[in-house]
């Protein structure tokens, strides 16, 4: 099976299927400048190997059960990423993640941007019927630009994550595929 690829830009910025070749540059770019805020909002532990970080994108790169875009700053520079990954063919849904690693490009829109034109590619190229994820209660301006883009709060896993200040919720969000067409029709 052939890996499905997309490309996507706006105001010089390009969210673009991974490619084989760029695994270091992808580590150096994304993983070497560590962020509290970021671990936080994504409950990463903050620190990975080389090793470990350039053997993770050769894999994934031809993996035909996912779909990984690399945010790229005009500069040229690897600045997020979004995903869809966990693929259930059978049932036609799959799990969506990004991130922004780098804290200077939040506030842009392009979280929003890259979140909906991965929900497009799940809909239309893969053929999903339900795309899914989690944010945590504690990242509002993440929920939000789900539910700009369609995504409707599904159920909370209660104090499923350890916080500052004692105990987060974990929400679930999805869109379906209906849900989609209607968000896309054009209005009359």
């Amino acid at each position: 099976m052939t890996k499905k690829i997309a490309k996507w830009e706006k105001d010089g910025f390009v969210l673009q299927s991974f490619e084989e070749g760029f695994a270091e540059k992808y580590y150096e770019d994304c993983f070497t400048k560590p962020s509290a805020e970021i671990d936080r909002l994504t409950g990463s532990s903050g620190t990975y190997k080389k090793e470990e970080v350039v053997s993770y994108y050769n894999r994934i790169v031809t993996d035909p059960d996912r779909f990984d875009f690399i945010l790229i700053a005009p500069d040229g520079t690897f600045i997020g990423e979004s995903v869809i990954n966990e693929l259930d063919r059978e049932n036609g849904s799959a799990n969506f993640r990004i991130v922004i690693f780098d804290e200077s490009y939040f506030g842009l829109g392009l979280g929003s941007w890259a979140t909906e034109m991965t929900r497009d590619f799940a809909f239309e190229q893969i053929g999903l019927h339900r795309l899914e994820l989690e944010v945590f209660s504690f990242n509002p301006r993440a929920k939000r630009a789900y539910e700009k883009a369609g995504f409707r709060l599904e159920g909370i896993k209660r104090d499923s994550q350890k916080a500052e200040d004692g105990y987060a919720d974990t929400l679930v969000m999805a869109i379906l595929e209906d849900e989609w067409k209607a968000l896309k029709k054009p209005a009359d």
